[in-house]
């Protein structure tokens, strides 16, 4: 007996070392379609947080008393008046601190920050206010405090500020933290006689991405660059449409100086009452200048969309929107955006740009024109954007959209009203499951053309595709985990090959905070201090760090086609996804393989017409175990990719790679 399990385990053995090869063939010197350097890249909405209290880097929670509530985010003690004529137009609360009227008794205000204010020992923090003192000169403490504490002190940091005028001012101090505090607040106490009017009451780290004052997280804002990314859209999303169309996210309330910028209501405050946040306000801190500002500090073209007159069409009727007649406003705030980021310095839009200290153009190239809309009332809304844009600005690309889903009546009508509109690219999206990434019958039956052959049948005249958000949702399981992040890697070696048809491709969402995230999946996660970059974030890195110049053919034997066909998880093919390109700039073939099985893969892939032997330089990602695996704040690096060697045989009009893929992995080759 135990001589027969003995053979049955060789025989076991046996089989997997023998194991049938998927042999692929990359054409090295035949040069496809070039690759788009905005073929990869990022969008930026603010939802989960994703902005006031996350990428922007202020620390205060309605720092200009503008939210519908005046106090929301605020605790209120002692002799507190709000009033309404401060000195910024668009922003004119302002709090006065008078005194208590007792020498025991407290005026002043604490601020809960979003989710706490999160400071590190050892860093520094700017705070800033614009007050005056009407009756003479007045002093404030500024405090961080932790009010759950057991020391004898709630506060652990206090700086005195002296106001000297009767005229309204601006006041900085840097305050250093001695301790690191997730979850501090800050306490501002009038300590003197005298009244203070407070208003703008602000909190950055002096360490801001870049430095600047107005700044970014640097860790988060960090991240964006590091992927290296080609094109960034912003501002959104549904947030370009808002709930309602005076609550739509509109750019020329978002630049000039901060102070004087409105506070809008957040289209993603009421949408999931299962997770609601009533305080989910827009400070527009982080606006548009700020947003050209960071494609260019992270080398991305910018996208920017704008509304095209149409609230979110999911959440209104046909009323709620702006009539033919009425898009006027509309159509100049796009044609005044162009100005604004490309125009001369004495132009109307393009003097603002230079006053806020940027007197050389964005080199702005594509706009949006409207947000995952639909039907007639799009289209019919949209030509004019296209006849006004053209008409003054035609090397500026348009992209329309082709609505909210992936297939079927009014995808297609969609895409017909582009071409009819001859838009330069049309913003697909799609957020589907497993199945629809893997393209499995099933998938197929429901979804129709879908998984990394979708554009291999689309037509090559135009107009390009955007695939301006998506992600894998897994089925039953609507959250991070490698499984779908591995799934999104086999999909977008399709994005690759068809480097004719697709312009430009972006997952999303982008951010979220943990303790503030309404969507999941999301690509960067954080708290007040820490974050951490999800799989997905380091599939995207690799295909964006790696995209090189131009596509290669990689195909695999195929009985039927004399050529082979694309190693796209088609049947025979192991659950394998592969694409290959050159890249011109550094003379390397890059090599994409997927492989979505659970059992190790093994493949051979000659390298046509690269001679000699040569060493393979890889990128490895791979789960640690399971399938549900994902990095968290506690495991920030559990999953990332893990470089190694392949020696490469030479042959005589070929060199041959051979190796052995783990059980769902996706592993980058660069052979130079």
């Amino acid at each position: 007996m135990k001589l027969k399990l003995f053979a049955t385990a060789l025989a076991f053995a046996g089989a997997l070392s023998v194991q049938a090869q998927t042999v692929m063939n990359v054409n090295t010197k035949k040069l496809g379609a070039a690759v788009s350097p905005t073929m990869y890249g990022l969008f930026f909405e603010d939802i989960n947080f994703a902005a006031d209290g996350g990428l922007y880097g202020e620390l205060v929670k309605n720092r200009s008393f503008e939210f519908a509530q005046p106090y929301m985010g605020w605790r209120v003690f002692g002799n507190v008046e709000l009033r309404a004529d401060g000195p910024f137009e668009r922003c004119p609360h302002y709090v006065v601190l008078n005194n208590p009227g007792h020498r025991e008794r407290r005026t002043g205000l604490e601020n809960e920050g979003y989710f706490g204010i999160g400071v590190e020992q050892g860093k520094e923090y700017r705070f800033s206010v614009w007050a005056k003192a009407p009756k003479g000169n007045s002093q404030l403490r500024v405090q961080l405090i932790n009010v759950s504490t057991m020391d004898e002190h709630q506060e652990f940091v206090q700086q005195k500020l002296d106001i000297t005028s009767s005229e309204w001012k601006k006041y900085e101090l840097v305050i250093k933290s001695p301790r690191t505090e997730p979850k501090a607040q800050l306490r501002i106490f009038l300590s003197s006689g005298n009244p203070a009017c407070l208003e703008h009451i602000s909190l950055f780290p002096v360490d801001t991405y870049k430095g600047r004052k107005n700044g970014l997280r640097k860790d988060l804002a960090q991240a964006l660059e590091d992927i290296h990314p080609g094109v960034f859209r912003f501002p959104g999303g549904c947030i370009v449409e808002g709930t309602t169309l005076d609550t739509r996210y509109q750019w020329k309330n978002t630049i000039g100086p901060v102070e004087n910028r409105p506070t809008n209501r957040n289209r993603w405050e009421d949408t999931f009452d299962y997770r609601y946040f009533a305080d989910y306000y827009q400070s527009y801190g982080l606006g548009f200048f700020e947003f050209f500002q960071l494609c260019e500090d992270i080398g991305a073209e910018p996208l920017p969309v704008l509304s095209v007159g149409l609230a979110c069409q999911f959440q209104n009727g046909l009323d709620a929107h702006a009539q033919m007649d009425q898009l006027q406003p509309f159509i100049d705030d796009c044609l005044d955006l162009i100005e604004f980021a490309n125009g001369p310095a004495d132009s109307e839009w393009g003097k603002k740009r230079v006053e806020m200290g940027h007197p050389e153009p964005f080199n702005m190239k594509y706009i949006g024109v409207g947000n995952e809309q639909w039907d007639t009332p799009y289209f019919e809304r949209l030509k004019p954007f296209v006849e006004a844009i053209r008409a003054k600005y035609p090397d500026i690309k348009i992209i329309g959209t082709s609505g909210p889903d992936s297939e079927g009546k009014m995808f297609e009508k969609g895409w017909e009203a582009m071409r009819a509109q001859k838009a330069d690219l049309v913003d697909e999206h799609f957020y589907r499951p497993e199945a629809w990434f893997l393209a499995t019958p099933e998938a197929k039956e429901r979804y129709g053309n879908c998984g990394a052959m979708r554009y291999d049948s689309y037509s090559r005249k135009g107009p390009k595709v955007f695939a301006g958000e998506y992600a894998c949702h897994g089925r039953g399981k609507k959250w991070n985990h490698f499984e779908t992040s591995l799934y999104e890697a086999a999909f977008m070696t399709g994005l690759e090959r068809n480097a004719d048809v697709v312009e430009m491709a972006t997952y999303a969402p982008l951010f979220a905070h943990v303790e503030g995230w309404q969507w999941r999946p999301d690509m960067i996660w954080y708290d007040n201090l820490k974050m951490f970059k999800s799989v997905s974030y380091y599939v995207q890195q690799l295909y964006a760090m790696n995209k090189g110049t131009n596509v290669l053919s990689i195909t695999t034997p195929d009985a039927k086609n004399k050529k082979g066909v694309p190693v796209a998880g088609l049947e025979g093919q192991n659950g394998l996804f592969a694409s290959s390109v050159f890249d011109a700039t550094t003379g390397e073939v890059l090599i994409k393989v997927v492989n979505t099985s659970k059992q190790p893969q093994a493949v051979t892939i000659n390298l046509q017409g690269m001679k000699g032997e040569h060493t393979a330089q890889t990128l490895t990602l791979s789960h640690n175990g399971s399938m549900d695996d994902e990095n968290t704040i506690a495991e920030p690096e559990k999953i990332t990719p893990k470089p190694g060697t392949v020696q490469l045989q030479a042959d005589k009009k070929q060199a041959i790679l051979s190796d052995q893929l783990p059980a769902m992995s996706f592993r980058l080759y660069r052979v130079k």
